[in-house]
């Protein structure tokens, strides 16, 4: 089972949308904001643009759990959040490939992008697409042309109509309910947390 580290990239990639390998490997614990529930993502791609070299992203509660357990085991004035994976050698992608055909999932395309995507396009049921942009660090035109997906929830809220991973729309409510697990059904973990949905991008 992959350690801590592996399962905070994922999990930055994942619920904080961060570009990966490139922002997650700059992240710094000064970076991290506890009391304001932030952090300070610097961002290489976007470096070039006036005032986008580095932008907040909050400390969503499904990524709180990962990096407040990197922050128990942290060494003594550790500058760095990810600290074993810097080796410019190293090749994030290559190593979750292997991971993932570890675990018996498959792989799905575009691996890290559409871990930002998924959760660019969770952020933008919720949220204004200016704000999930901002905290994205892209526009709202790159967003809807290369992030944002139409899923199975959405047919689902749309029909009423359970999806495969769950969630319903309950006719009465509204609202999203999850179904319990049939008897012959196993819930997809990866490796040690939940894996949940990967939208994927066409293009």
């Amino acid at each position: 089972m992959p350690g801590h580290e592996w399962k905070l990239i994922f999990a930055l990639a994942r619920f904080g949308g961060l570009r990966t390998p490139s922002e997650t490997l700059l992240l710094r614990w000064a970076d991290v904001d506890w009391e304001r529930g932030r952090l300070l993502i610097r961002s290489p791609k976007t470096e070039h643009h006036e005032g986008k070299d580095s932008r907040l992203v909050p400390i969503f509660p499904e990524l709180r759990p990962y990096l407040e357990a990197a922050w128990d085991i942290a060494a003594d004035g550790a500058e760095f959040v990810i600290v074993q994976r810097r080796d410019s050698n190293v090749n994030l992608r290559t190593q979750l490939q292997r991971i993932i055909a570890k675990a018996g999932l498959t792989e799905w395309p575009k691996l890290f992008q559409n871990l930002r995507a998924t959760r660019e396009t969770e952020l933008a049921e919720t949220y204004p697409l200016h704000v999930v942009t901002a905290w994205l660090g892209n526009s709202q035109l790159i967003a809807a042309k290369h992030y944002l997906q139409v899923t199975d929830e959405h047919f689902a809220k749309a029909t009423h109509i359970q999806t495969h991973s769950g969630a319903e729309m309950s006719e009465s409510e509204g609202k999203s309910v999850t179904r319990p697990l049939r008897e012959n059904e196993k819930a997809r973990y990866f490796r040690g947390f939940p894996i949940r949905s990967v939208y994927c991008t066409k293009s």
